[in-house]
């Protein structure tokens, strides 16, 4: 279970994209989801995947690596292209237009398919592919301390001198600790359900969904376990929230890193600029 997700683990290469700040980085996933929503039409969205697999090659990881990220996503990519596809298609001989009837159109009862409704659900479908690649390509090249602190630096000017920041901060830190230490449990307490004659290829889909549910009681003691065993060790290092830190590596912002968030800024003011000319 823990090896099918693969979003949120830190995979090292020798690439400058690794070694940018955490902050231009988050800012650039920022300014790629503005684009992604601005984004209108194939042109802009062909622009976009250019630049990602630009950035991505910089990467030096594997292709087969973000495909792989997309893998545990696939059935609700599938949800979202089928919902975009029977609801455009609902309203299909409301919206056609004598462009779309040009290059084809079908007709079933209600539902009035065309060029333009199948382009809007593959155009949706690509816009969450690339989100997900990106934000693994986010995760894939910044530890989650790391990560954890540029959330935390870029959310201390707004939190003036109080501690939203820290407090924001630590709360992702555990989150992204947690949840690879709960799938583990879980793959634990299914391999010792198989172990007690638990048979998942011969079970039918309900039998399987009731064995699942059957995980939620002992994967939530056990989350409730560990969380109070992590309070107890943070009380006893003396850890306060607001209290005075060094850490043992800066967060050092670099011309690179400049060049990198001006290089993602162009991507929304490009696709508002197409939207509105094209």
């Amino acid at each position: 279970m823990r090896d099918k997700l693969i979003i949120g683990r830190m995979i090292p290469t020798d690439s400058r994209v690794h070694e940018l700040d955490p902050r231009a980085k988050i800012t650039a996933m920022l300014l790629f989801t503005a684009a992604l929503i601005l984004s209108n039409g194939w042109p802009q969205l062909a622009a976009l995947t250019l630049l990602s697999i630009l950035v991505l090659a910089a990467t030096k990881i594997p292709a087969k690596t973000y495909l792989r990220a997309l893998r545990p996503l696939r059935w609700l990519m599938l949800f979202v292209f089928l919902f975009q596809l029977i609801a455009g298609a609902g309203n299909g001989a409301l919206n056609l237009s004598a462009a779309d009837a040009l290059l084809w159109s079908w007709t079933w009862g209600p539902f009035t398919l065309t060029s333009a409704v199948l382009s809007s659900a593959l155009l949706a479908v690509s816009r969450m592919a690339l989100l997900i690649v990106f934000t693994a390509m986010l995760t894939f090249t910044t530890t989650p301390s790391m990560l954890s602190r540029g959330v935390e630096g870029m959310l201390k000017p707004l939190s003036g001198k109080g501690t939203g920041a820290e407090r924001f901060s630590l709360m992702m830190r555990l989150a992204l600790r947690f949840i690879p230490a709960l799938l583990e449990e879980a793959q634990t307490i299914l391999k010792a359900q198989a172990a007690r004659g638990a048979d998942y290829e011969e079970m039918q889909l309900k039998e399987k969904a009731r064995l699942l549910l059957s995980l939620l009681v002992p994967v939530t003691v056990g989350a409730f376990r560990r969380a109070e065993e992590l309070t107890t060790s943070l009380e006893a290092r003396g850890y306060r929230i607001g209290a005075p830190r060094t850490a043992y590596r800066q967060l050092i912002w670099r011309s690179a890193d400049t060049w990198f968030t001006l290089l993602f800024a162009i991507l929304p003011l490009g696709a508002l600029l197409m939207r509105f000319t094209l």
